[in-house]
């Protein structure tokens, strides 16, 4: 059930009535714990079981952590927790990749191993609400939380279907508070919300599956693009990938909010970072922020000797990288983002330079964008009925566009247009906001300013949109 199809559409205003009807606090909370699983039963009912796996063993867990006398209990009940969760997780999301590449290491070794390759369907969202759930239980073993009482309410945090798909990765001690306190439905929240679920439509409607069209055509012919062209097929990839994301926390946000849960932002103008630290204040931020505190900093953080936090730093991103996808691309966009930070640090460290702030933005962004190579490029063929990996042969094909000219042709020129007549109002529109210090979008000081953005933006979408629901990029992490 895509966010942009008018299946969700009836999903979402049935939910809002039955929603509506009710009164105590607990019974909104039904109704949500009940929707939530509808909507996750219409991908595939099956994987409902993990969601419960995770979401009873959790509840329970927690608990014990917190009554357990002993701290060499409390870690066996925390152990088992993150052995349930990652279990789980690294079943369904590596078993083939590892044994792919086990067969890889053994062949290089001139040996023959046979290994069973499982017809594993990714169960949608796991990543999400895994690291939701492991959250909640190392928070309460750390005393910064203290576990439910509520079942339901614990149930409908780990399973709240505007965000268990793609994010943002919450915690408990920001979603639980709202689950038990009393509140409806407001004219307010339901029009904040409105405009949210609108933003984010655009964006994916009108840029992020249009701009789709030319990522796609370019990528599919690496290796005849000319320098320009393959310069555009990752600029349009860092637009489609920023726009399509964020659409999903947008729109996540906005059928949240006309709940009355507030949902937090997961994206602040990466694009504008002046730095790598930067750019992860402003990308994903809750997995960033998840990544820092139940992985970064356990791990020694930036304390002890300085060559330990980089090897902290290098470590986390590595697995920042793998939480994406069971492919070898993104474990070297993982480091090639744990390099950039502690390059980064170093340099900050013993270089005191005065750099304007537009070739910092400037600088930055082209580091980003050669990271969004790395992770766009992830070309699978079958030999033999054995998955091939042949994602740094797509990579080593854009290094060679250099060879192959700069190329600023009329096939350049016409990409370039329609790349730009997709993009431009967004950054438009999100430059607007940026100057206005907007928590939502598209009210601005003046509403005939106001009126005529979403004007233009709803003529946009009817008239230039793609109709078809097409998924977000993030369901396949």
């Amino acid at each position: 059930m895509e966010f942009n199809s008018w299946r969700f559409v009836v999903f979402l205003v049935a939910v809002v009535a039955v929603y509506g009807l009710v009164r105590s606090r607990q019974q909104k909370n039904i109704v949500l714990l009940v929707s939530s699983y509808l909507f996750y039963s219409a991908w595939d009912w099956r994987f409902c079981s993990l969601i419960i796996l995770s979401t009873v063993s959790d509840f329970l867990i927690a608990r014990r952590i917190y009554f357990s006398e002993s701290s060499a209990s409390r870690r066996r009940w925390l152990a088992l927790s993150i052995c349930i969760n990652l279990g789980v997780l690294g079943f369904f999301k590596y078993f083939n990749f590892f044994a792919n590449n086990v067969v890889g290491f053994f062949a290089a070794l001139g040996l023959n191993v046979d290994v069973v390759y499982l017809n594993i369907i990714l169960p949608i969202g796991i990543s999400f609400y895994t690291f939701q759930t492991m959250s909640y239980t190392i928070d309460v073993y750390r005393g910064k939380l203290k576990p439910t009482d509520s079942f339901v309410n614990f149930a409908v945090f780990v399973s709240f279907f505007p965000q268990l798909i793609a994010g943002p990765i919450e915690r408990a001690k920001n979603i639980l508070p709202q689950l038990a306190a009393e509140h409806g439905l407001t004219v307010r929240q339901v029009l904040i919300g409105t405009q949210l679920i609108c933003w984010g439509l655009f964006k994916k409607v009108y840029v992020a599956d249009n701009v789709a069209f030319i990522v796609d055509e370019l990528f599919g012919n690496s290796a005849e693009l000319s320098f320009g062209l393959a310069y555009l097929a990752v600029l349009g990839f860092a637009v489609q990938i920023y726009a399509d994301f964020s659409a999903y926390s947008d729109i996540a946000r906005g059928c949240a909010k006309i709940f009355g849960i507030d949902l937090m932002q997961n994206f602040r103008n990466p694009y504008i970072a002046t730095s790598p630290q930067d750019f992860w204040r402003r990308w994903h931020i809750s997995l960033s922020t998840w990544l820092r505190d139940y992985l970064y900093i356990p791990l020694g953080g930036n304390r002890g000797r300085k060559y330990v936090a980089y090897r902290n730093l290098l470590v986390t991103m590595i697995l920042g990288g793998l939480w994406h996808g069971a492919a070898w691309n993104f474990v070297f966009w993982g480091i090639y983002h744990g390099s950039i930070l502690g390059i980064h640090r170093f340099l900050s460290a013993h270089i005191k330079l005065s750099i304007p702030k537009w070739i910092s933005v400037f600088t930055m962004f082209q580091f980003t964008l050669f990271g969004w190579l790395l992770f766009r490029c992830t070309r699978v063929v079958f030999v033999d009925g054995v998955p091939e990996d042949q994602s740094f042969t797509q990579i080593g094909e854009f290094f060679g566009a250099w060879s192959r000219g700069i190329g600023f042709d009329s096939s350049f020129l016409d990409m370039a247009g329609r790349l730009l007549f997709f993009s431009v109002p967004l950054f438009a529109f999100e430059a607007l906001n940026f100057r206005n210090r907007l928590w939502f979008p598209l009210q601005f000081g003046s509403r005939l300013l106001s009126v005529s953005v979403v004007a233009l933006m709803l003529f946009l979408v009817v008239r230039y949109g793609v109709q078809d629901a097409s998924s977000f990029i993030y369901f396949q992490f």
